[in-house]
């Protein structure tokens, strides 16, 4: 493995600790991988309670993974205000909403094909 590069599973396992350690809600992983034409292998959904909550998680994913795996988001666009922010680490797309976006937009709506793995709390293990 090339110095700075990590497997698609231990990037989603750093995203979900990201997300749980400030405690990010209703946390959704879908597999796009049996989709055609999709723009990425996996979706990573989550919502926050305001726009500082959505902030401090997009904050929390980026230094848990600049940390374990020396990554960072090809692309983040939204922080300006935080209803929802995209951060795109290429292979895993990571949509952080505030509820009412997130209801208003229905992502796992739209990818209805796709395969849907909810997290409550504790996604370290759930992964295991």
């Amino acid at each position: 493995m090339q110095k700075g590069k990590a497997s698609t599973d231990e990037l989603i396992a750093l995203i979900l600790q990201g997300i749980e350690e400030v405690k990010g809600q209703q946390i959704s992983l879908l597999d796009l991988r049996a989709i055609e034409n999709t723009v990425c292998d996996y979706f990573i959904i989550c919502n926050g309670t305001s726009n500082t909550h959505v902030n401090a998680i997009v904050g929390s994913i980026q230094k848990t993974v600049s940390k374990a795996i020396k990554d960072k988001p090809w692309h983040v666009e939204g922080q300006d205000n935080a209803e929802w922010v995209l951060m795109d680490y290429v292979n895993v797309v990571v949509h952080v909403f505030q509820r009412h976006i997130r209801d208003y937009y229905d992502i796992e709506g739209l990818w209805g094909d796709a395969k849907v793995t909810e997290f409550e709390s504790n996604v370290n293990q759930a992964l295991k």
